[in-house]
């Protein structure tokens, strides 16, 4: 054969191995939806895999639409029977009022269900902690108007009794129809773990107690668990088999729903198994281990088309943020009216009792870790601030007989309202320490510094829970941080406004703050 007879066969034969991986690359990038990619004069643009989107749920809005209706209609409705007023521009205004209200406080209790999450006894707490916020928001607004006079007492007082007996009577159809449609549709068919380790155990946990009744568990799958092994021995769900075995029964149509719970060092085998599936026509989800890790606020978020997982977050974030920068204004302005004179009589008795300032003002951590001047009445014959700042203990030299008094009460601790106005603390947080303090226990106890996504507060739930004052030993500044750690986790308005009960009945007196 001659040469050039040789290479034109090989041309012919590259061309069509060129033409072959293009069409397979189309095909693939067709099939995930992927760009095409578009060249330039220097570079290829790369080719980004498809976002992940939000899951979003109709029940939700279905839910908030009933709650609207709710809210207005049972006013006009008060109105139309008891004919005591007309439902003019006044009881307008109010219903408008009360939805709005209740739909910022809904949001911020969560009442709304996403995806699967459909739990009915989890949210009827919420919701009537929602709409007591509410009736209290307009309360005030209309001692904030001087509109109160126009309205009937008696109708608006039955309209804040009746709404959330209608608000639970709702969600209880709306429970009811979904379990019912979700049945009849059979959309929740056979559902299989993948991976009987602690995260798989975990989930079918949150699956049997808090998702749509007749969702069921039917069998785990994992290599390193014989056959038979029950990961929960209150339940009957047993492993059924090895991975494959999962992926056969998959293939075959007897498996309707996937959760592949494997630790993130299964790379490898998580993307085989995911491969295996996709040739099914089973749902397949894939639950990130995320729970290695001590979660703080953690959700999804999206950026740029990229789903990410928030390990370590504030819960002061949008709306949130906002309600609590009011309920600290607000709080702290009303306050500080009443404590007013209280106060310039202790500054008065600072002064007199021992020479120094009236006020001790201090360098403490505020959120992000960043430093902020937090004020108290000067309670000892000493300023300390700096690397070193020895703990008060039991009768402690430096402190003075007027501040010993002060100490025991927290009444040192007012001024701290007038911080809570300039934006560096809060009125509930946790307690912040001396910066020489943090630099001590940040290296002693682990997740220390994860009290500092949120600003300082003057009382807090480690405070009300009995866990303040002198902390001779490390057990305790580490239940402190723990409770600290569990306001952050289940921060709410309403827990705020809770722990602020809580002080004022218990939340002064401690006999370890010497």
């Amino acid at each position: 054969m001659c040469v050039h007879c040789s290479n034109k066969r090989k041309s012919v034969r590259e061309l069509s191995s060129k033409a072959m991986r293009l069409n397979l690359l189309r095909q693939h990038n067709n099939l995930h939806g992927l760009s095409k990619p578009r060249r330039s004069k220097n570079k290829t643009e790369p080719i980004f895999p498809p976002a992940v989107r939000s899951f979003r749920s109709g029940t939700g809005v279905v839910l908030r639409a009933g709650d609207v209706l709710i809210v207005f209609l049972t006013l006009f409705s008060l109105l139309h029977i008891m004919q005591r007023a007309s439902f003019d521009s006044f009881y307008l205004a109010a219903a408008l009022i009360g939805t709005s209200l209740f739909a910022f406080f809904g949001s911020l209790l969560r009442i709304y269900p996403a995806g699967h999450d459909m739990s009915f006894d989890f949210s009827m707490g919420k919701v009537l902690q929602a709409w007591v916020l509410t009736a209290a928001g307009l309360v005030f607004v209309g001692f904030a108007t001087k509109t109160t006079e126009i309205y009937s007492r008696l109708t608006i007082g039955i309209w804040f009794a009746i709404v959330p007996a209608g608000l639970i009577i709702w969600r209880l159809l709306h429970f009811g129809f979904m379990c019912r449609l979700q049945r009849k549709r059979n959309k929740i068919g056979k559902t299989a773990i993948a991976g009987a380790g602690k995260l798989g155990t975990h989930l079918t946990n949150l699956i049997e107690e808090r998702v749509l009744p007749g969702m069921h568990v039917s069998a785990f799958y994992d290599d390193h668990k014989p056959k038979g092994h029950r990961p929960l021995p209150d339940r009957d769900t047993s492993v059924q088999g090895t991975l494959d075995d999962l992926c056969d029964l998959a293939k075959r149509g007897e498996i309707d729903c996937v959760y592949v719970t494997l630790p993130m060092r299964a790379e490898e085998r998580i993307k085989e198994i995911v491969s295996r599936l996709g040739e099914a026509c089973t749902k397949v989800y894939v639950v990130p281990d995320i729970f290695l890790f001590d979660l703080l606020q953690s959700h999804w978020i999206s950026m740029c088309g990229i789903p990410l997982v928030s390990i370590y977050d504030s819960p002061h974030d949008g709306v949130q943020s906002w309600a609590k920068v009011v309920t600290d204004y607000a709080l702290a302005s009303i306050i500080l009216v009443f404590i007013s004179m209280p106060m310039l009589l202790i500054a008065a008795g600072v002064k007199l009792s021992s020479p120094g300032p009236v006020l001790f003002k201090q360098r403490r951590y505020g959120i992000d870790g960043r430093e902020v001047v937090v004020w108290k009445f000067r309670t000892m014959t000493v300023c300390e601030d700096g690397a070193v700042v020895p703990q008060t203990c039991k009768n402690d030299s430096r402190v003075t007989r007027f501040g010993r008094m002060l100490r025991r009460t927290s009444l040192d601790e007012l001024p701290q309202f007038i911080n809570v106005l300039q934006g560096r603390m809060s009125v509930v947080g946790p307690r912040p320490h001396a910066v020489a303090h943090n630099e001590e226990y940040r290296h002693l106890i682990r997740g220390y510094m994860l009290r500092h996504k949120v600003k300082p507060g003057i009382t807090g739930w480690a405070q009300v829970n009995g866990w303040r004052g002198e902390t001779e030993e490390l057990y305790q500044m580490e239940r402190r941080i723990e409770h600290d750690m569990q306001y952050i986790r289940n921060w709410s308005v309403w827990l705020d406004i809770k722990i602020v009960l809580l002080t004022l009945f218990k939340g002064f007196w401690c006999e370890k703050a010497y």
